[in-house]
This record gives C-alpha cells, structure tokens and sequence, in this order.
C-alpha cells in the first residue's frame, strides 16, 4: 500500500485503519466507546493520533489540551504527515504478529515513543528547547524510551519496542530498525535501511543497509541475519 497523505488527494492508511476501527468496535462492544471517540470521530489521523499522545503524556503542567494543540501543531508542518504514516506502515510491515494498522497505531510504545521525539524535535528546532526536554522526560517515563530531541532521525522507522531504547544526538535515515534495549551513542551517523539488534550499543557509525549487534556493536554478515528479533 503506497503512503500517501491527505494533502496530495488521498489517505489510503488512515481509511484503511479506519476500516479495522469499525470491524473491532463491532466486534467487542468494551472498546466500541474508545474506539469511537479516538478514530471514528476524528476527520484526520494526525488529529486522532493527538489525543492518543496527550491521553499518554499528560502531567499537571501540560493538560491534554495543550499537549493536543502542540502535537497538530507539529504534524501540521510539510512532510510531518508524510512521515508518520512511514513509520506506522514500518510498524506494521515489520512486526510478524501485526496483521493491520490498527494494534500498532494504538499499543505499540515504540511507534508512539518515536512520534513524541518527533513533536520534542520539532519543538527543538523553534528553540522551544525547555519544553522540548521535558517531553523528552514524559517520554522516557511513559515508554521507557530516552531520545535525544536534537536527534535527526528519518522516516519509516521500524521500533515497535520502546524499551530500554537510548538515542543520542545522531543521524539516522531512513527505514532503519531499531530493537529494543538499543543505545546509539550521540554523534553517529546510522545509514538509511540499516538494522540494530536488540540490546546492541552502538558507538561508531552504521554504514547502509547493514546489520549491527553486539556490545558494542559490530557488523554482522549476511548468514546472521536472522539473529536479528525484535
């Protein structure tokens, strides 16, 4: 299924997760009510995935709210859409056990981890740098992952475990997998289509489309690929 946002005329994944939405909510009458108010009443997933983050990350200080208004605020800038629905179609390619969008969209700590950096980093690039670290705090409270906001990190990224996972002010591109319990040390450049096995420390910098693991991390050959379970 191609990743297409609504702007560009069509949004195949969120009417596709709304599609599942409507089948489980008929299914089991416990999350009918849930179900409704987080997707099948929102026009748009940006909107949905909102409420979902704030429900999550919400303190005292910052209300639901205001952590809603923030996280459209992020996803509403050029591209944030685009990339979102990159990092739940990963999710959901990569994980054996996800047969649809829906479970990744609404469970899966490691996608809703990576979409919290991404309204931290963005907050980071206005010089919001104060309130950027404390979602970054939120974060690593709620989903037990500790990512740098000053981090670039690409699109499609699969890390459907967020815990134990530690990012530091590095480059990361694109399609890149990431187990859980992964540390990537600041100032490193992981190539785009790289992957991390679980529980590595990674210090140098990943070349593309390699494997690493270890403590530290060291390239894997082409027979080890299989060691790699996130």
């Amino acid at each position: 299924m191609s990743v297409t946002s609504q702007s560009s005329g069509g949004d195949p994944i969120w009417t596709a997760l709304r599609a599942e939405t409507w089948s489980e909510q008929e299914r089991d009458a416990y999350l009918r009510q849930y179900l409704t108010t987080i997707i099948l009443k929102s026009k748009r997933l940006e909107e949905s995935l909102g409420m979902i983050l704030a429900a999550r990350l919400k303190t005292e200080c910052l209300i639901p709210e205001l952590l809603h208004s923030l996280v459209n605020q992020a996803f509403a800038q050029p591209g944030a859409g685009e990339t979102v629905r990159r990092d739940l179609q990963a999710m959901r390619d990569g994980d054996p056990e996800s047969d649809g969008y829906l479970v990744p969209f609404l469970f899966m700590r490691g996608f809703q981890a990576l979409q919290c950096y991404r309204v931290s980093h963005w907050l980071w690039n206005q010089g919001r740098e104060l309130l950027a670290y404390h979602l970054q705090s939120r974060t690593s409270e709620v989903f037990g992952a500790d990512i740098h906001p000053a981090a670039r990190i690409g699109a499609g990224i699969m890390m459907a475990h967020a815990t134990g996972i530690v990012i530091g002010r590095s480059v990361i591109g694109d399609d890149v997998t990431i187990g859980a319990g992964s540390i990537i040390a600041s100032n490193l450049e992981i190539g785009s289509g790289a992957r991390i096995a679980p529980g590595s420390a990674v210090m140098e910098s990943v070349l593309p489309n390699t494997l690493v693991s270890g403590v530290p991390a060291v390239h894997q050959t082409d027979d080890d690929r299989a060691t790699l379970i996130l």
